[in-house]
């Protein structure tokens, strides 16, 4: 009894030396690191990272072995991980990892590497001929499924679960094993791969997502790049805004025109159209006294008739329908409302998450989300005027061409800077085009000579200009001369046509 219970208890102990040496997925996927096991919540279709990892299938190199280098031909392969956070608790968040070969080596149709043609420095006997770099096609064109390998373990994942057999799985070649959380989600996939996670059970905050990236092989897989990035999931809707006013010449900065509309576009970041059955509205304070003005479109404008430093903000709102949780035997709360608050960094109000019955019998939370700025608005070139032309009088040795001095007044500021655009009648296919500096000192009254070539009707566009803001006046002109081309060059302009259009241009930055 003795010696079978030694040699039973020299069993377990072996077994029990067995399962703590078992290389489990958190050792590969956490580069090594060891970590306490932590409890997290579940995520669909994800598996715990205390699995056993197959790593006779799929061996684990440490970054530095020198293994790496034979695990690709021609070079080293890189995966570059990117994701459309941040994301709204309950929404998906999307990660997309794409694989970057060596020069000259790209993708088939088939998911065969092959080299580019004109590329290679060893081109193929025949030029019709495709260079490979792995014919994967050619490995498995004589095996089904399940004969690709004598052991039949060639279509499994590390944990061994097999492949998902579809009709493209001869093009998917690479196995992408990915892990946050303390769990791991394993797909195959060509040359990219796109998967989406539900963040319900996903704590607020930034996280990391890494992936491992193996190759198909003769005899197993071959691991061949890692990539890792930071995604964040928050309770606060995502929002930016555009601000934008009429005739903008300079994006870069917050500088606004007063009596002059400003548009406002709100941008939601939902990638995964989780608000696409929400009821949203938009709630402005634009910090000038005009008080709350509710929207229920993402688009609004607004005027500043003050000049000054104005801090708007905007607080969005989405009502979500969800499921209704079901009803507890337990005392009911005083009202049909549940509320949570729950702090946020980027806000000092609390985000409030309420569940309440529609009238219709259903249920809803609320989510919110903050946008602020702090704006200047100006006075600007508010108008530009025309107000008279006179012809240069000169003689025929000294005239090159018809001299005109547009005498021009504006309000508003003073400009710095005036532009003249010489175009056809049409004032659409533009001939000339001069910009010079200008120091007005007190009045907006100045004075611009410009010189035609040919007599004519042309459409003068001058426009002024300071820092913030620009202003156009436009004018038809025609130039008469004689018959001669001597006495065209010398003659007077002989009637004028002038149209005035005043319009306002002022610059902003968006946000």
């Amino acid at each position: 009894m003795s010696g079978a219970g030694h040699h039973l208890g020299l069993l377990l102990l072996a077994e029990a030396v067995l399962c703590a040496a078992a290389t489990r997925f958190q050792d590969v996927l956490s580069h090594g690191s060891t970590s306490p096991v932590t409890s997290y919540k579940k995520l669909q279709g994800w598996s715990s990272d205390q699995n056993k990892w197959n790593e006779k299938l799929y061996p684990f190199w440490e970054e530095g072995n020198p293994r790496w280098k034979d695990c690709w031909k021609g070079g080293r392969v890189t995966a570059k991980m990117d994701s459309d956070s941040p994301a709204l608790v309950g929404s998906n968040v999307t990660f997309v990892v794409t694989l970057q070969f060596p020069k000259c080596q790209t993708e088939d149709n088939d998911g065969n590497i092959v080299y580019s043609r004109n590329c290679t420095r060893d081109p193929p006997a025949s030029m019709d001929q495709q260079a490979y770099v792995y014919n994967w096609t050619e490995w498995i064109d004589n095996c089904g499924w399940e004969n690709c390998t004598s052991n039949h373990s060639h279509n499994v994942f590390p944990d061994g679960r097999p492949f998902p057999h579809h009709p493209g799985w001869r093009r998917r070649n690479f196995v992408y094993v990915f892990h946050t959380f303390g769990q791991y989600y394993q797909t195959t996939g060509r040359s990219s791969a796109k998967f989406s996670v539900n963040t319900a059970n996903i704590t607020l905050g930034e996280h990391g997502m890494a992936v491992s990236i193996y190759r198909r092989g003769h005899s197993g897989f071959v691991p061949i790049a890692r990539a890792k990035t930071v995604y964040s999931v928050t309770d606060k809707i995502p929002v930016s805004v555009t601000m934008s006013q009429k005739h903008d010449r300079n994006i870069s900065d917050s500088i606004f025109i007063k009596d002059s509309p400003i548009t406002f576009d709100v941008k939601i970041h939902d990638p995964s159209y989780y608000l696409n059955n929400s009821a949203i509205s938009y709630k402005w304070n634009f910090g000038d006294g005009s008080g709350l003005f509710v929207a229920s479109g993402s688009s609004t404008s607004h005027t500043y008739t003050l000049q000054g430093n104005f801090t708007l903000n905007l607080t969005v709102q989405a009502i979500i329908p969800v499921p209704c949780k079901p009803v507890t035997p337990t005392a009911p709360p005083p009202t049909s409302a549940v509320t949570t608050g729950q702090s946020s960094d980027s806000d000092s109000s609390p985000t409030v998450e309420s569940v309440e019955d529609n009238p219709d019998g259903g249920c809803h939370i609320y989510r919110n989300g903050y946008y602020g700025s702090s704006i200047d608005v100006v006075e600007g070139i508010l108008e530009v005027n025309i107000i008279q032309m006179t012809s240069i009088q000169m003689t025929e040795s000294q005239a090159e061409n018809s001299l005109v001095d547009f005498v021009v007044t504006c309000q508003g500021s003073l400009p710095t800077d005036v532009c003249t655009v010489v175009s056809d009648p049409t004032c659409q296919v533009s001939k000339s085009m001069v910009c010079d500096p200008i120091v007005v000192t007190d009045e907006c009254l100045l004075t611009i000579r410009r010189a035609f070539e040919e007599p004519g009707t042309y459409c003068i566009n001058i426009t002024l200009g300071d820092d913030t803001s620009q202003a156009l006046a436009s004018a038809l002109i025609s130039v008469n001369g004689g018959e001669s081309t001597k006495s065209r060059r010398g003659s007077l302009v002989e009637s004028f046509s002038l149209r005035s259009f005043p319009c306002r241009r002022k610059e902003n930055r968006n946000t």
